[in-house]
């Protein structure tokens, strides 16, 4: 089993979460979303250094709308350049310290609650890696986990291991390609392709239906 990466922290190390908005009660709900072409603009040569991060118009506050209707929010991005040898793991969480610098300059509720990456190229068949639902089982695990306040390490169990899983009815996955896709539907949880020119903003409304923000 190769498992998912967690940015800043070991996978298992205890997640600790900022107060959602007006401090209201969290319901579970987890928005798991792609980051390529659904919070900035993705490139076929991929993202390669803080500089490549342009977010795309409106995910800024659109990540701040989820968070205030009660979502947490866990990124689940495959990053094979790593794999493959390109760069390394300190480069990418330099990337990602970009991404929520600027998420946060444009709305201050638009907080990544987690990011988990899979870094791993497709030749190696990690569960890991999307279309496998890796990632949101170890996401989901471990924001259950922080929302009970425990200071153990969670146990993380992946694919049949897992036998006591939630209702993901109340969460989604927004990502922009197929891999997504099956992702979610192998974790059970609705999934909504956006265009990648456009990203969350263009699909936030139908999340969250009117007054809902």
């Amino acid at each position: 089993m190769l498992p998912p990466h967690r940015d800043g922290s070991p996978l298992d190390a205890p997640l600790e979460l900022d107060q959602l908005p007006s401090s209201r009660e969290w319901e579970r709900q987890i928005a798991y979303l792609d980051r390529d072409g659904v919070l900035n603009v993705g490139s076929n040569e991929y993202v390669n250094a803080p500089e490549d991060v342009v977010l795309l118009p409106g995910a800024d506050t659109a990540l701040g709308r989820l968070r205030r209707a009660g979502f947490r929010i866990c990124v689940v991005t495959n990053q094979s350049p790593i794999g493959r040898g390109h760069w390394g793991h300190e480069n990418l969480s330099d990337i990602h310290q970009r991404l929520r610098s600027i998420l946060q300059s444009g709305d201050d509720d638009a907080v990544l609650d987690l990011i988990l990456y899979s870094p791993y190229a497709p030749w190696e068949n990690s569960w890991a890696r999307k279309p496998n639902p890796g990632m949101l089982e170890a996401g989901r695990q471990l924001l259950d986990s922080a929302n009970s306040n425990t200071e153990s390490e969670p146990r993380i169990l992946y694919d049949r291991e897992w036998l006591d899983r939630p209702d993901e009815s109340t969460s989604v996955l927004v990502g922009d390609r197929q891999a997504d896709m099956g992702a979610a539907e192998s974790h059970g949880v609705r999934g909504i392709r956006c265009d990648s020119s456009l990203g969350l903003a263009s699909v936030v409304d139908s999340i969250l239906g009117d007054g809902n923000d």
